[in-house]
């Protein structure tokens, strides 16, 4: 379905559940949703791993480090115990170097293949990748919504979204049976949350 179909009927649900929420939607207009696919995912999980409780200009640089430690070297290649010391000295906690050269031996192991992860289901995908030691269920949602551009998560985890759906209509009800009116676009309603978020008031 086109983002402005998708934008037409989530203003026409919302308007059933709450004036706040409709008005909400209606005035960040057509979201769209992308996949990524200029990335391996596994680099591409890695960097949202390093990059995760940072600010933005924070992970950016320490995400710069690291590709530049690698020395040119893949970054499956790289990312492994016997260079622990120069990950952390990246500025990479103990816990983030761990998780990901647990990410990065998957994928020399040629278990975390692109291909074979499109193919799976969501939730199928989210058990693959939660697997992994340090990968928890909000990094899968990410990896979801944004590597493999699925359609319909609702990431409950998500603070900044849960807690923007719970102003705009209740804090008796919870969100998740909110957000399943939405279905099966609900990853564009947590874009709508984002973006309220982030807009200044009216």
């Amino acid at each position: 379905m086109p983002h402005r179909a998708i934008h037409a009927r989530f203003v026409d649900t919302a308007s059933e559940l709450s004036p706040e929420l409709a008005s909400a939607i209606t005035r960040a207009g057509p979201i769209e949703l992308s996949s990524r696919a200029d990335l391996p995912f596994a680099d591409y999980l890695c960097r949202a791993i390093t990059g995760q409780q940072l600010s933005v200009k924070a992970a950016k640089t320490i995400w710069g480090r690291v590709e530049a430690s690698a020395d040119g070297k893949a970054l499956a290649e790289h990312f492994c115990e016997t260079n622990t010391d120069l990950l952390r000295s990246c500025g990479l906690s103990g816990a983030k170097t761990k998780t990901v050269c647990a990410i990065a031996d998957l994928a020399r192991r040629s278990e975390l293949n692109d291909d074979h992860l499109r193919q799976m289901t969501a939730a199928d995908r989210a058990t693959h990748i939660t697997a992994i030691w340090g990968v928890g269920q909000w990094t899968a949602d990410m990896m979801n919504m944004f590597y493999f551009g699925e359609p319909d998560i609702w990431p409950d985890g998500d603070v900044a979204a849960r807690k923007t759906l719970e102003r705009l209509t209740s804090k008796r009800r919870k969100t998740v049976r909110t957000a399943q009116h939405f279905a099966p676009h609900r990853s564009y309603l947590a874009l709508y949350m984002w973006a309220h978020a982030d807009a200044p008031p009216v």
